[in-house]
């Protein structure tokens, strides 16, 4: 075996990982492909109104985030040390989304967001961390993670929660697939973009939690999903 690659196959696509995400470990599918077992929502629109249109469907083998109402779907299970595979897609227009990891209380942030870091989905941003009640260190700090006057590193409302990524270059045309690897190891966090190494944090408040996928306004489409367990570091 190479010891740079592996080949891991997902719907029909062949994604190359760093060895370092394949070490030994059982691979999970988070996403069965037919329909949202395994995981829940909280929409917070849905409080008021039990019978609104739901924010997450089972479309032709895809797992869409119709983006409105605005929300969360959230992994039944809670994870840690694992690296996590899928492909995603703006199916129409260009926008915002998120993965979630190491999420906890759900929201935490604005009566939305759970406590988690996200990885950011957002068009032509992707790779981005925005920190929700939870924090991460990066190297460059004061260049990456700007902060307005009188603004701390941290993830309360206040804070400056956004760290920018290592490169805004890696995403493929909206209506194209992307390939996004998330590889969550003891404190560190570090993500891949179509092969591009995009962001890699370290000291992370948290190092395990539930998986959640955002509505955030606009429709996103994603397959593979498939976690792999790591052994700790």
């Amino acid at each position: 075996m190479n010891r740079f690659l592996l080949g891991l196959t997902l719907s029909s696509h062949l994604f190359l990982i760093p060895c370092s995400l394949a070490d030994e470990g059982k691979h999970v599918k988070l996403f069965n492909g037919k329909d949202l077992t395994g995981w829940h929502s909280d929409v917070p629109a849905a409080d008021k109104d039990p019978k609104i249109q739901p924010s997450f469907i089972v479309r032709d083998g895809l797992l869409v985030s119709l983006g409105k109402p605005g929300g969360h779907l959230i992994t039944d299970k809670v994870y840690q040390d694992y690296s996590l595979a899928l492909q995603y897609r703006f199916a129409k227009n260009p926008g915002n989304c998120g993965v979630l990891v190491h999420a906890s209380t759900p929201r935490e942030l604005y009566g939305m967001f759970p406590k988690s870091i996200e990885v950011q989905m957002h068009h032509e941003n992707a790779g981005d961390f925005w920190c929700i009640g939870e924090n991460i260190v990066v190297p460059d700090m004061e260049k990456r993670r700007p902060r307005g006057k009188d603004q701390k590193f941290g993830g309360g409302p206040k804070d400056a929660r956004r760290i920018l990524n290592l490169t805004d270059g890696s995403e493929n045309e909206v209506g194209e697939w992307n390939e996004m690897k998330i590889e969550c190891r003891g404190n560190q966090l570090k993500v891949w973009v179509n092969g591009d190494l995009v962001n890699h944090g370290s000291h992370c408040t948290a190092s395990k939690g539930q998986i959640a996928l955002q509505a955030e306004g606009v429709e996103v489409e994603f397959k593979g999903l498939v976690l792999t367990e790591l052994p700790p570091k």
